[in-house]
């Protein structure tokens, strides 16, 4: 049986100047606006962009040291007040305004954060393209903090779907920012399209939740008497009084969440969207627009407590999601794309923690992860943007002995670190053992719990994997296709971050010789590159104790108080012991447990990568493991033909459809419409032949028609007769 509870305080007043932080994102989007239309050529947009979020930053932190208990709303004005009766349900009124409580200012301090840190980054990151490219960029990065405040901040439902919108077209707009690359525009397209079916489900949750509960304002929502009354039916067992309609909300709501965070089987997108410039990556599809599910849900956990079948789902959607993701992981060879089905994966460990209702987990492993996979992210962007978009670890190693590369490796080992969860020392380590404690809490989440320490066993395996293949070993590279071709920073010309030809292993060249022989020369990050690193792998630390103490910490007494809270009452087994792991109490034994398989896989990958390798192509043990497993690595290396099935399913069929549909406009519509407008033509075409200008014609055509005149009259005439 659970015990659960609403936020049900009243909201008062937020202070007004919150409205300046999302008000500050969009002055940094008029500021890029106006910068490309002077045909500004230098770092000014990216220097605007860190000052307005910066500015944005230190708003939100006040936020959090003015905060009082209760929630708050600011209304900025408002926005629709339509009535068409006096009944339940006929006024739909809604403010532009915004929620404040401790979970929106949780969210909002990682998103303002990383959105500065991740600017800065990006100034270095894109500064080839300084000029329209560059203004763009940062205003399409200014406009995706403005929807994401908007989505976080929003007072009401209308207010997240402005936002949930708005960081969809933002992820469209920098997936696709290399716009003369076709895999970008694809990428794009693709992404945009997927969510566009959870987007669905999400708008349709938005308005059954107006027609059943007659408000999609939060804080008339969350306090009502209909929603406490059907939690009062939740916690004496009473599901029967709940009437469907309330129950199939969550499960709307649940078709938006696992589209815009990338589950199951909604999840593709995601990899594919690695085709953007990496701080985009880092940003939006690994720190916060990926979350914006996961904050659906545990924003909405009051509504997904009345269903039966909603968290259930969520726990099950995401524990799969983490461990498929998992298993292709482990196949792929661009280490990029590793870290974006590590993503996902870690987005699946997020959803199953809200479903085995340890919401508590699912917030600070939000948190942690925000801020050591934007460090990953940003650490394979300074590779790819070192060794000309070199990408695969098959043709990178040995980084960490190379010259200037230094912080780069140990950032890269603190953010591995973090994604293992290495015991004790890391942050990931204490927000992924919570969500693993409490799934093994009840018998009916006790599988679940089992996919996910078998998941974060191949985690630590294929994480290392990527460490183990490019940052130690023999010092080898070869660069990549930037150097001669297209280029992950530029629109469809060469960015060469050295020049000539490749030596024939790819070893580093040492000497004036070589150099002046023009070989290629890895470009080490600079000081906005490396600074950023090295703070968020502090930032990295700083979050253990924030989330290591009794129940999660600061981020726990951040989510208790606000809609995702709510008290559970272990009766099948909590705190008495788990039948899943012999009696012992899973809140003390998982650390040891989860320490032990996490560590277990560095070993499996340092035996199977490292030891005995001799150069970046080929390591002995993993090429034999690989041979003996035969096709199961081929079906993984090709995502298990998830992408080729749904072509199958729905791709082609849809485009035969769509030829079908073109043929019948071509020939029918259009048919009868040029039909229709041809006769006219057609008929005048024929007239235009007498209007000749002769006067002897004429003449002859008045005698013609003069004299067939008389000829009917006469007919006519006789035959009466």
């Amino acid at each position: 049986m659970l015990l659960t509870l609403a936020s049900d305080a009243p909201a008062g007043a937020a202070p007004w100047w919150v409205m300046l932080i999302p008000a500050l994102a969009m002055l940094g989007v008029v500021l890029c606006t106006l910068f490309a239309i002077m045909g500004v050529k230098s770092k000014l947009p990216a220097y605007a962009t860190v000052g307005c979020l910066g500015l944005a930053c230190a708003l939100a932190f006040a936020m959090l040291l003015g905060y009082e208990d209760a929630s708050g709303v600011v209304k900025a004005w408002q926005w629709f007040d339509i009535s068409w009766g006096e009944g339940h349900g006929q006024t739909f009124s809604a403010i532009f305004g915004f929620y404040i409580d401790r979970l929106t200012i949780l969210w909002m301090l990682f998103v303002t954060s990383l959105g500065t840190l991740i600017g800065l980054y990006a100034s270095e990151y894109m500064s080839h393209d300084q000029g329209p490219g560059y203004c763009r960029f940062f205003m399409a990065f200014n406009l995706f903090v403005f929807s994401m405040s908007c989505l976080v901040m929003g007072a009401n439902m209308l207010m997240l779907y402005l936002g949930w919108e708005g960081v969809g077209l933002c992820s469209y707009l920098l997936i696709g920012y290399f716009y003369k690359k076709p895999s970008a525009v694809a990428a794009g397209k693709k992404a945009f399209i997927v969510n566009r079916i959870g987007d669905l489900g999400l708008a349709l949750g938005v308005y059954l939740t107006f027609v059943h509960f007659g408000t999609i304002e939060y804080a008339e929502l969350f306090a009502g008497d209909k929603l406490q009354g059907y939690l009062s039916d939740v916690a004496h067992g009473h599901f029967e009084h709940i009437p469907m309609t309330a129950q199939m909300i969550p499960l709307l709501l649940t078709v938006g969440a696992i589209g815009k965070s990338a589950q199951l089987p909604l999840y593709v997108w995601l990899p594919d969207a690695m085709e953007g410039p990496t701080p985009v990556s880092a940003l939006i599809h690994a720190a916060t627009m990926v979350t914006a599910g996961v904050y659906l849900i545990a924003r909405a956990y009051p509504l997904f407590q009345v269903s039966q079948f909603a968290l259930p789902a969520v726990a099950w959607i995401g524990a799969l999601t983490a461990f498929l993701a998992a298993t292709i992981g482990m196949a792929q060879f661009d280490i990029k794309r590793i870290m974006a089905y590590s993503t996902v994966s870690q987005l699946g460990y997020m959803f199953a923690g809200l479903g085995v209702m340890t919401s508590i987990g699912a917030a600070a492993h939000v948190f942690t992860h925000a801020f050591f996979k934007a460090l990953l992210f940003l650490c394979c962007g300074a590779v790819m943007h070192g060794f000309a978009g070199q990408l695969d670890l098959r043709k990178l190693s040995g980084l960490a002995k190379m010259k200037g590369w230094g912080i780069v490796s140990i950032t890269m080992l603190i953010g591995c670190l973090n994604l293992v969860g290495f015991p004790v020392i890391t942050s990931g380590y204490w927000s992924k053992d919570i969500i693993l404690a409490e799934a093994f809490v009840r018998p009916s989440t006790g599988l679940v719990g089992w996919l996910l320490l078998i998941t974060a066993g191949l985690t630590a395996y294929y994480t290392f994997r990527v460490f183990f293949r490019v940052f130690v070993g023999p010092v080898e590279y070869h660069p990549g296709e930037e150097l001669h071709a297209h280029d992950d920073h530029a629109h469809g010309h060469a960015h060469d971050h050295g020049h000539g030809n490749v030596p024939a292993h790819g070893h580093a060249p040492n000497d004036a010789h070589d150099e002046a022989h023009g070989h290629f020369h890895p470009h080490a990050p600079g000081w906005a590159i490396n600074t950023v690193l090295l703070i968020l792998a502090i930032l990295t630390f700083v979050a253990i104790p924030l989330v290591a103490l009794s129940h999660g910490g600061w981020v726990g007494e951040m989510v208790h108080g606000s809609t995702a809270h709510f008290e559970a009452a272990h009766a099948e087994g909590g705190s008495h012991g788990s039948v899943w792991l012999a009696g012992l109490d899973p809140h003390k034994v998982m650390y040891y447990i989860s320490g032990v398989v996490g560590v277990l896989g560095i070993v499996v990958a340092w035996a199977l990568h490292y030891r005995g390798r001799r150069e970046a192509a080929h390591a002995p043990a993993a090429d034999a493991f690989k041979q003996a497993i035969g096709a199961v690595q081929r079906w993984a290396e090709h995502k298990w033909y998830v992408d080729e099935l749904y072509d199958f399913l729905f791709r082609n069929p849809l485009w035969v459809l769509s030829q079908v549909f073109r043929y019948v406009d071509m020939l029918l519509v259009d048919g009868l419409v040029n039909t229709a407008g041809w006769l006219p033509s057609a008929l005048g075409g024929r007239l235009r032949r007498g209007q000749h200008g002769l006067l002897q014609g004429y003449a002859g055509s008045m005698a013609g028609g003069l004299a067939l005149f008389v000829v009917v009259v006469l007919l006519l005439v006789s035959k009466s007769a």
